[in-house]
């Protein structure tokens, strides 16, 4: 719950425009702390969470949440980061280790990131990561009132 500040002011900074609607706006203390709470119940029993801290501050997050029911066996990996600390190399790191963590701790067989179409930096992280563009779904996702497409990426556990 101490990083409960730090998440808010991250959460209002960070460029939202391939970011899930998941992710409230504007994102509040209580947010915040119901996130933090969730997290706090599921850390290694359905999922990974981790901020990512540079300059001694938080300045992203990445999670892999356990899928349910038959999707059991796949992790669904999500991220973001300030804006101030892309394109250096960062996010590359981070996803590497969170795999890696997921993988060990998590009973999952695959990861999934689900990638909006123009979010190339993105799509590049994952590939770095051994992450495989599997299937591209037509008119799939909206936000801002732009409809896009989805580009699906897995990582297998024999391929990690």
């Amino acid at each position: 719950m101490s990083d409960s500040k730090e998440l808010t002011a991250l959460c209002n900074a960070v460029d939202r425009s391939f970011l899930s609607d998941r992710l409230p706006n504007p994102y509040t203390i209580k947010d915040a702390e119901d996130w933090l709470c969730r997290v706090s119940q599921n850390e290694a029993f359905s999922g990974i969470y981790r901020a990512i801290i540079a300059d001694e501050k938080v300045v992203g997050s990445i999670s892999v949440e356990q899928k349910e029911d038959v999707y059991r066996i796949d992790g669904e990996i999500g991220f973001m980061l300030h804006g101030d600390y892309c394109n250096k190399g960062i996010m590359t790191e981070v996803v590497r280790q969170m795999c890696t963590i997921a993988f060990r701790d998590l009973p999952i067989e695959r990861i999934t990131a689900n990638i909006f179409q123009p979010n190339t930096a993105s799509m590049q992280v994952l590939s770095k990561n051994g992450f495989v563009h599997e299937a591209t779904l037509r008119n799939a996702v909206i936000k801002n009132n732009e409809i896009y497409k989805l580009c699906i990426f897995g990582l297998t556990k024999q391929n990690k």
